[in-house]
């Protein structure tokens, strides 16, 4: 009998790092990267926001390298990365959402009406 594959959910991870990374982030992305490949996920894609500074102090820190990842993650898999980042030292802190398939859908055809939009224009010109 054929091995059936669950497909995951589609989650996003914003990641704040203290900012005395900066200079050497290998470490902390590999530690985070691990996370997510113990727990049963799948990075799809990765964003660096890169250093920015925070609206408020958040464990004497006043800035924070920000890093976005696009996962695919299994029905236990946010529980378990959970856990596991509010322990780490690297991470002051992180947010796990789920990925609206519909929100997704409706930003792609705004974009596309705007990119429309804009074409139109230039060729008016």
């Amino acid at each position: 009998m054929p091995e059936k594959t669950i497909k995951g959910s589609e989650y996003e991870l914003v990641v704040l790092f203290r900012p005395e990374f900066e200079a050497k982030m290998e470490t902390p992305l590999k530690t985070v990267a691990k996370i997510i490949v113990d727990a049963g996920g799948k990075i799809t894609a990765e964003d660096d926001w890169g250093r920015r500074e925070l609206a408020y102090k958040i464990a004497g820190e006043t800035h924070a390298i920000y890093r976005v990842y696009t996962l695919d993650l299994p029905a236990a898999a946010p529980n378990k990365i959970s856990e596991v980042l509010n322990i780490t030292s690297d991470v002051i802190r992180y947010l796990l959402t789920k990925v609206d398939p519909k929100a997704r859908e409706a930003l792609a055809e705004e974009k596309s009406y705007h990119n429309d939009e804009e074409n139109m224009e230039t060729e008016e010109e």
